[in-house]
């Protein structure tokens, strides 16, 4: 999930390098077989991730999915943050001959404007369930990590186990930060 990036020449430096670090390791990842992009398509709710600058600041994420007619998905990600809501629209493209479990994303800025195939991140689908209700999104480097549900909760048991699995694909799990946990606390009400 990504969310606008800020237009500071800095931040396209920025991520430019971070991109270009995100297209491989060293290490090997193994996707799921196949990937039913109707039965994937629709809402899902961010459960954890591993922290990223462009989603600083976002609570209560979420990512719907619309197929399109080039056989690609049109992404929206949406997210609340202390000011108000924010809302990023991005397109992705299916890696060929990875049965659409391997998705290349492109966010709608002026950054992917300028350089689209340099602006696009790796979006692999690492562990999905057999009725499409959580899914575990990562990348070759391990840099990017996503465990989402249809449900904005999902019982510890079932969370427990997804982490496991990341765990063994070498995610640094230990660094997910919870959607739960990011919810700011209630404002103190004013005294007066």
């Amino acid at each position: 999930m990504r969310f606008p990036i800020p237009r500071a020449a800095v931040g396209g430096v920025v991520l430019a390098l971070l991109l270009s670090a995100c297209g491989g390791g060293d290490r090997p990842l193994a996707t799921v077989d196949r990937v039913d992009l109707q039965r994937y398509a629709g809402t899902w709710y961010e459960i954890a991730r591993l922290p990223q600058w462009f989603q600083r600041g976002c609570y209560n994420s979420t990512a719907t999915y619309q197929p399109m007619d080039n056989g690609g998905l049109k992404v929206i990600n949406r997210c609340q943050r202390e000011d108000g809501p924010s809302v990023a629209e991005g397109e992705a493209r299916v890696v060929p001959d990875s049965g659409n479990a391997k998705l290349k994303v492109r966010f709608d800025n002026w950054f992917s404007r300028l350089l689209p195939r340099i602006a696009e991140g790796n979006y692999w689908i690492i562990a999905l369930d057999k009725d499409y209700r959580t899914v575990v999104i990562g990348e070759p480097g391990r840099e990017y990590l996503w465990i989402l549900a249809r449900d904005p909760r999902l019982p510890e048991d079932q969370y427990q186990a997804l982490l496991e699995g990341a765990r063994e694909k070498g995610f640094p799990v230990d660094e997910l930060k919870r959607n739960r946990d990011l919810v700011p606390a209630s404002p103190a009400p004013v005294e007066g």
